[in-house]
């Protein structure tokens, strides 16, 4: 398999305080091209923080980072920030929890999703960039598209706009999806469309995804490998089925362990 991103020894230390907080110590990750790889943990377990270092979204002055992230030939930690601005929103694109947040309120949805192309691709012409538009928002499930691209954020559902955040981000054709907490503020059937839609985006387009979740039932129907985070620090990482049938680490038997289960055993009523 190729290996698109390797992440070496990331270290994050907040200096927010008199006493430094490491928020992430030595945390590494090979992704491979078209490969999903789940990163689970509780809050404050340090993996949001991880996916927002790769996606060179963390430059606080109250921070230091060290150790390698290496894409293209480059460390997205030391190299210039007209080469990291080149990556994102186009190479590596990034989703969040709560796409009301993220959206723009007072700009139409069809802007929003072209807006990567205003940046990274100027020479696409307007024409040719509200056809990319509609096609990007038809391929996440949206079939009435075309409105679509003139409404405002306020008057589409929730899974409606985290679709919209999704086509924003696919309309580059990264090689890198990161997906943070992307369904946590959906309810369970438009979390179960939202997970469905990034496995058919993974198998079409061969999108490597970053997937973060606290849902773990979540990160087993979709992610080839998982790593385990606590306190800022990888406890346990393999396949998928092996970490979950075999747990190893403590806490993460303790994850696993506090998963819902449905008792089907009287009459099939759930208990």
């Amino acid at each position: 398999m190729e290996i698109i991103l390797d992440v070496t020894d990331l270290h994050i230390e907040f200096h927010d305080s008199d006493t430094p907080f490491v928020a992430v110590e030595d945390f590494d990750l090979m992704l491979g091209r078209g490969e999903i790889v789940g990163i689970v943990g509780e809050s404050g377990s340090g993996k949001s923080m991880s996916a927002l270092a790769i996606a060179g979204l963390l430059n606080r002055k109250s921070l230091t980072k060290s150790g390698r992230i290496m894409f293209d030939g480059n460390d997205l930690l030391t190299c210039d920030r007209k080469t990291l601005r080149s990556y994102q929103g186009d190479e590596i694109s990034i989703i969040f929890q709560e796409p009301m947040t993220s959206l723009n309120p007072v700009k139409r949805i069809g802007w929003q999703v072209e807006e990567p192309l205003f940046i990274h691709h100027p020479e696409v012409s307007k024409e040719a960039r509200k056809t990319m538009a509609i096609e990007a928002l038809k391929s996440v499930g949206l079939e009435n598209a075309e409105d679509v691209y003139y409404m405002y954020p306020h008057e589409l559902s929730g899974g409606m706009r985290q679709r919209v955040m999704i086509a924003a981000a696919m309309i580059g054709d990264p090689k890198i999806l990161i997906a943070d907490e992307p369904t946590t503020a959906l309810d369970v059937t438009v979390q179960a469309q939202i997970v469905e839609l990034l496995k058919k985006l993974n198998k079409e387009r061969h999108t490597s995804i970053i997937f973060i979740s606290h849902d773990l039932s979540l990160v087993n129907q979709l992610c080839q490998r998982v790593i385990v985070m606590q306190k800022g620090n990888i406890v346990e990482s393999g396949r998928t089925s092996d970490v979950f049938t075999r747990p190893r680490d403590p806490y993460t038997k303790k994850l696993i362990a506090a998963i819902p289960k449905i008792d089907l055993s009287r009459d099939g009523e759930q208990a």
